[in-house]
């Protein structure tokens, strides 16, 4: 799904007017029953409740009292807070004013207050506690300051009722006082518990902490055509199961498949005291679908991988005194690289001179495509860009203090500017960047940002992050595989696996196995078919 910018949404509503001939007033119209058609459908009819609305004085206020409009022609009974007079609001907020206006000359179910009027604040304020709903719709996307005066109070007012009396928040397109690109909260911002978007969903709305403001998030269509937002070319996307979905359809098991089919993944992992990261990692590549994994090993652990899970190929490979892959079994590394679709290095190989000189080595001069976590990333920070001609697809997986030490970055730094930094690095050095965390972002070389929705905190402990290189590992091996789609879908099914075993666990209980283990049930509610990928 793509996200759009509040500047490329404002140029989807001028052409969809222009192009299409479809009135702004028609999609402020179709915005308030998508948002009354969500109240009806998730809480229930609004005959006989009082709702309360707070409207500001732009196209989000004009939203607001179009909506106000059709509730209480609905039969509910609505109070609704006004920022501005309707004289002294301009365009088709204005015209949707004047229409409320009206309205509440004649019904008795509608109550309009004005800030300016005296007590008018008060009133609101006594009218909050006995509502069944609350709707923000004060500021929109043209806000790029934090909120002024009356809205923070207004704000201040809406959630201390919500909190205190546990009343549903409801947004209409953004929580009042978020910026609509920025992932910083910027100001007093409303807390909701769902907001309904039109369109498409904004930066503000996927990226955090300023989504944790928005609670659940609908994206409603109002009439702007498909093939207009297409046309944009955003670069910022939000995963959905329809993206994955597509990815597995596409690399289903074809019924004359072999092991050969589905590729052969080396990965190079483990080190003395960090074995079960290759067994974690190992066992997750056979999971998603590899036709067959070697795990390249220190010879003193060969034996390990294989007593858990028989189905693992080993190659021994000389250590050093600490029980790490040595720099003489480097020949022997290039050796096994050569015939594998797929490299994966990093999880449990540790750190020192040897085996940074075996990452760099290896790194620098292998073709195909190589997937890069944990020590594998440590041994090659800072990134130096590769300068050669060699066809290759380098997908890298740090964490943000990774990221930091890849960059030059502190993990502040890199925490600050998460999408800015992934985009940047991932276009400089021509590669995947899967930047790993809560809403864990996927970056392309041609500057596209996927940001993932799945997961959750039970993905906090020890071998998560070795299950997804093994995942992703999984998913590649085959040669036919799209590579950035299948990025994107392991990474979404990672974090939907990690959501089912919290269900049967707990976040507390969680561990990095529980993962691989409810992989197939992630892919069955995905694709919506029993044993088919």
């Amino acid at each position: 799904m793509h996200v759009l910018t509040s500047q490329e949404m404002r140029s989807v509503d001028r052409r969809t007017t222009e192009e299409y001939g479809i009135a702004g007033l028609a999609l402020m119209e179709n915005a308030a029953m998508r948002a009354v058609e969500f109240v009806r459908a998730r809480l229930g009819d609004p005959c006989d409740r009082r709702i309360a609305i707070a409207c500001g004085k732009g196209n989000n206020g004009g939203d607001g009292a179009a909506v106000a409009r059709m509730l209480v022609e609905r039969g509910a009974e609505v109070a609704v807070l006004m920022v501005a007079s309707a004289a002294s609001t301009h365009g088709d907020a204005r015209t949707n004013f004047e229409r409320l206006v009206l309205l509440g000359r004649e019904r008795a179910n509608l109550t309009i207050l004005e800030v300016e009027e005296p007590a008018a604040l008060h009133k609101f304020g006594e009218a909050l506690p006995q509502a069944w709903l609350i709707i923000d719709a004060l500021l929109g996307t043209g806000l790029e300051r934090a909120a002024e005066e009356p809205y923070t109070r207004i704000i201040e007012a809406l959630n201390q009722a919500r909190d205190r009396h546990r009343i549903p928040l409801l947004s209409i397109d953004l929580p009042s006082g978020l910026a609509a690109d920025s992932e910083r909260v910027i100001g007093p911002t409303i807390q909701a518990d769902f907001t309904v978007t039109f369109t498409a969903p904004k930066p503000a709305l996927v990226l955090p902490p300023a989504c944790d403001h928005a609670g659940e998030v609908v994206t409603a269509e109002i009439g702007s055509p498909a093939e207009l937002v297409d046309s944009l070319n955003p670069k910022l996307h939000l995963t959905g199961p329809g993206e994955v979905r597509t990815w597995l359809k596409a690399t289903r098991r074809r019924a004359d498949g072999h092991k050969g089919t589905y590729g052969h993944a080396l990965l190079l992992t483990g080190s003395r005291g960090k074995c079960g990261a290759a067994v974690l990692s190992g066992l997750a590549a056979l999971r998603s679908g590899a036709g067959l994994v070697t795990l390249a090993i220190p010879a003193s652990l060969q034996h390990l991988p294989v007593i858990c899970h028989p189905e693992l190929m080993t190659e021994g490979l000389d250590e050093d005194a600490d029980g790490r892959v040595a720099y003489s079994a480097l020949e022997q590394i290039r050796r096994l690289t050569a015939s594998r679709e797929l490299l994966a290095l990093g999880p449990g190989l540790g750190t020192g001179d040897g085996i940074r000189s075996v990452v760099q080595e290896i790194v620098g001069g292998r073709s195909g495509r190589t997937i890069i976590d944990a020590d594998g990333l440590n041994n090659l920070a800072p990134w130096v860009r590769a300068r050669d001609d060699r066809e290759r697809t380098l997908i890298l997986t740090p964490h943000p203090a990774e990221m930091g030490r890849l960059a030059g970055r502190t993990t502040e730094q890199v925490l600050a500017r998460r999408v800015d930094l992934a985009r940047s690095f991932a276009t400089e050095h021509e590669l995947i960047l899967v930047l790993k965390g809560y809403r864990s972002l996927i970056a392309m070389p041609s500057g596209h940002v996927w940001v993932n929705p799945t997961g959750n905190a039970g993905l906090a402990t020890a071998g998560s992050g070795d299950v997804l290189t093994g995942m992703l590992a999984g998913f590649l091996a085959a040669p036919s595989a799209d590579v950035s789609a299948g990025v994107v879908a392991a990474v979404y099914l990672h974090g939907l696996a990690g959501e089912l075993a919290a269900r049967r666990f707990g976040l507390r209980g969680v561990v990095a196995s529980d993962i691989t283990n409810h992989l197939a049930e992630a892919i069955r509610a995905v694709s919506g078919e029993e044993g088919e990928f």
